[in-house]
């Protein structure tokens, strides 16, 4: 497959350990504003859909995001990619800051950011063509002008992803969920990107199709020398394919670590009950499992709860300090895992 120019040179930055850093994230906030009013709005609220997350990417490894439907996964994925403006905080992307940009500087940056989104349905255009939709970034950055090797570069990029080149004049509405997928991900890879987010890309597919897409990926990341941010509800296949782990609740992460220290000793309540309702294929073992059950329903993350935001479901809260200003913060509690909760305490 013909290659795409390179973007701009980056300004590579490495953590203590020597890593390199593809992209930090610090005290990053996403807060929707609430307005009432038919003819003069103002605002009297907000939803704290993020509110102060941090976390750090390596390059070459998958970070998974996990936790329940609208603790703020996906809104922490755009808005890392700034596709939302974050209300506060820090984005950096090979050592750019990244929620200072705006015009082509973001432009520029963004051939080296690419998503793939949710749902296969909805993010392919019915009205354009499979081809136009791959080539579309291509044509936007400018980066083939002669129509030939355009086509050549487009049919390259959907036999890459198990597709038959000859698609380039169908539409999405001739193609199964899978296969939209496969053109979803044809289109991210199309500007050779360093940084993927993957938004849930397997929740919209059947079961039988799911393993396929994310060998697809794997295979891709190895090959292209890709950094994942995976964004997931399905906890065994993050366990199947993220380097390292990070659990949200309500707007913050409440843990993060490697997948099989976090998976094997879970130290904060919500992960445990999370993974307690993951179910095991020996039936022997699954017998004899303990599940947690979380009594309520999740807060509004217009109105979080004071102190600890899981402490209205926590089986093992303490009637004070958890239910007191300020919410627990991340502590390393064994080597590169950290934990947000007032009961676990550090090595």
């Amino acid at each position: 497959m013909s290659s795409a120019p390179a973007a701009a040179p980056a300004a590579t930055t490495h953590d203590a350990q020597g890593r390199e850093l593809v992209v930090s994230v610090s005290n990053l906030k996403k807060h929707f504003p609430i307005s009432s009013g038919v003819i003069v709005q103002r605002q009297v609220g907000a939803v704290k859909a993020v509110d102060g997350v941090s976390f750090n990417v390596y390059k070459g490894e998958t970070l998974g995001l996990v936790g329940e439907s609208g603790c703020g996964k996906s809104t922490t994925g755009r808005t890392v990619l700034q596709l939302y403006k974050p209300t506060a905080g820090s984005v950096k992307f090979e050592g750019h800051e990244l929620t200072t940009m705006g015009g082509n500087e973001l432009r520029n940056m963004r051939r080296k950011m690419q998503m793939i989104f949710q749902d296969p349905f909805a993010s392919l255009n019915p009205r354009m063509s499979v081809g136009n939709i791959v080539s579309e970034p291509l044509k936007i950055h400018n980066v083939i002008q002669n129509k030939v090797e355009l086509q050549e570069y487009v049919e390259a990029l959907l036999q890459r992803v198990g597709l038959n080149p000859y698609y380039v004049n169908r539409y999405p509405h001739e193609f199964s969920g899978g296969q939209r997928q496969r053109i979803g991900i044809a289109r991210a890879l199309a500007l050779r990107p360093t940084f993927i987010v993957a938004d849930e890309p397997i929740s919209a597919l059947d079961v039988s199709i799911q393993a396929q897409v994310v060998n697809l990926l794997e295979d891709l990341q190895e090959e292209f020398n890709l950094t994942y941010l995976f964004i997931a509800h399905d906890l065994s296949m993050v366990r199947h394919i993220c380097d390292r782990v990070a659990v949200m609740y309500l707007g913050k992460i409440v843990e993060i670590g490697p997948t099989d220290v976090v998976y094997d000793n879970p130290l904060h309540p919500y992960t445990q009950a999370l993974l307690s309702a993951v179910p095991v294929p020996d039936p022997m073992v699954e017998r004899n499992r303990q599940r947690i059950i979380l009594k309520g329903d999740v807060p509004s993350p217009a109105r979080p709860p004071v102190g600890c935001n899981f402490n209205t479901r926590c089986p093992v809260a303490l009637s004070g300090i958890c239910y007191q200003d300020p919410d627990p913060e991340l502590v390393e509690m064994e080597p590169g895992h950290f934990v947000a909760c007032h009961r676990v305490t550090p090595f």
